[in-house]
């Protein structure tokens, strides 16, 4: 990240995290690289990104923010029982109120940009899907700043086994009453592609071909690979307004078929569909977990409600 210029004269990027501990081991690995000395600050704040707009704007932006739909606080009553109230996060920047944490990470990052800045951002495939607030973001999104690019990646990368991840590229632009997105680009990693942790991690060989594809120097001159002669291409666009008459204006888009749905000589080793069954199973039971703890909540407030009558 790059800061604002009061920051510009001592380092160039600057980052937050909530949990202490955590806080800890990045200041300790910066300082074991150079960053930060008794001279100049550590680049890290403690706190809650979400709290509040810092005011800081940066050029660009990587982040990879905390999956998991709900935000949540635990409290404990007097009585010794425990309850989860869930934190809708209200800001005058955001487009849209809600508990989804990376939704309001999405509006976060772009009130931290400056105009003109550049952001990559990893999220779960509920961003691009979901209706609600994320249909109001992801039109906000489209409209208000340039998203060009996103990258499909397979499951079990990041955070909870069976997650679906994605990379949305996107930069900031000025008020206009036209969309600023032309053309969004999607690759597709995912479809007929495994990975494990493990035995076949994904390397960084692995995404050569969306690097150069990708076009950095001149973005308006990409050239789709899923064309008629080769439908199997993993590199194709969809215009803007393709994209807003879809239903809820969703971005999980996929084109590519499942060898493995069709046929049989197609499958992974059994070792590695052994594994994807073990994250699904795993993403399915924290699923159920959430769901487990929503109908304890309405419980308790009902229960809650009838004591007051």
């Amino acid at each position: 990240m790059t800061p604002a210029p009061e920051a510009e004269a001592r380092l160039p990027f600057k980052g937050w995290e909530l949990v202490q501990s955590t806080a800890r081991l990045c200041a300790m690995n910066l300082m074991l690289h150079g960053i930060g000395s008794d001279d100049s600050d550590l680049p890290l704040v403690v706190s809650d990104s979400l709290a509040a707009d810092p005011g800081d704007r940066f050029d660009i932006i990587l982040t990879n923010p905390p999956f998991g739909k709900k935000s949540s606080t635990t409290i404990v009553a007097e009585d010794g029982k425990v309850s989860k109230e869930k934190e809708t996060v209200e800001r005058d920047d955001f487009w849209a109120t809600t508990s989804n944490k990376q939704l309001n990470f999405m509006q976060h990052v772009k009130t931290l940009l400056k105009q003109h800045g550049r952001a990559a951002v990893v999220v779960p495939d509920n961003v691009l899907f979901e209706g609600g607030a994320g249909e109001t973001i992801r039109r906000k999104l489209l409209h208000e700043c340039d998203v060009h690019t996103i990258l499909r990646l397979p499951t079990g990368l990041f955070y909870a086994q069976g997650v679906k991840a994605n990379v949305i590229f996107f930069d900031r632009k000025p008020a206009s009453e036209t969309p600023w997105t032309k053309k969004l680009w999607f690759y597709d990693l995912r479809t007929n592609m495994h990975f494990t942790l493990k035995t076949n991690p994904l390397k960084r060989s692995d995404l050569d071909e969306f690097v150069q594809l990708y076009n950095p120097d001149n973005r308006q001159h990409r050239t789709a690979t899923c064309n008629e002669e080769n439908p199997n291409g993993r590199w194709r666009c969809y215009d803007y307004q393709d994209l807003i008459a879809r239903d809820k204006a969703s971005l999980d888009i996929f084109w590519l078929k499942d060898d493995s749905l069709e046929d049989s000589d197609n499958l992974p080793e059994p070792g590695v569909l052994a594994a994807e069954i073990v994250e699904d199973l795993q993403a399915a039971l924290e699923q159920f977990r959430e769901i487990a703890e929503d109908l304890g909540e309405a419980r308790l407030q009902i229960s809650s409600g009838e004591k007051v009558r």
